[in-house]
């Protein structure tokens, strides 16, 4: 049985393909999209690779499981999508995160002030990874202007970082960790 090599060569002149086989730069739009979702992909997997509640692990797998449909269906114009039969982000993905987020809230303090990313590295570790998820939602949708990106992939996203904030109010309040509240200094 042959080995596949995972070098190709074929991107060693700043440009990768995509299914269609269009080449493209590989600081285009669309593959800035994929490849923030799957940054945030390995950023969920570090939290959830931390001694962190069963619970909080299976709704990360979920995730991260999500995140692999978003992937695809962004790597695909289009015009690609009867070439590949994948599963698409739904309602149901949503309702999925909405509901985990209500969950959590029922169990935390009222959230009265700005708070500030920290107080154990895990809790910051949220923050980047929901940091790194606002990000994948500029480019995706700076990618629905020039290319329709499904509207369900964009109200998952947004909802993903709110999930992300509130799981790190969570882990904040599991490990007993103060919320530092952002205090804006006035200059006198």
């Amino acid at each position: 049985m042959k080995k596949i090599k995972v070098y190709t060569k074929t991107g060693d002149n700043g440009e990768t393909s995509l299914f269609s086989g269009e080449r493209v730069p590989k600081h285009n739009v669309r593959i800035k999209a994929y490849g923030t979702i799957d940054e945030l992909n390995c950023w969920i997997g570090i939290i959830k690779s931390n001694d962190i509640d069963e619970k909080s692990k299976t709704e990360l797998s979920s995730i991260q499981n999500k995140l692999m449909k978003i992937g695809t269906q962004l790597a695909l114009d289009a015009s690609d999508n009867h070439k590949i039969n994948f599963e698409e982000i739904n309602d149901e993905d949503i309702f999925f995160l909405e509901g985990s987020i209500d969950k959590m809230t029922e169990k935390l303090p009222e959230l009265k002030n700005f708070i500030l990313p920290g107080g154990n590295i895990l809790v910051s570790y949220v923050h980047l990874a929901r940091s790194v998820c606002r990000r994948a939602e500029r480019c995706i949708t700076e990618l629905n202007e020039t290319s329709k990106v499904s509207n369900k992939i964009i109200a998952f996203i947004n909802r993903l970082s709110d999930y992300l904030f509130t799981l790190s109010r969570k882990f904040s309040y599991n490990f007993n960790c103060n919320e530092e509240k952002w205090i804006q200094e006035r200059n006198n």
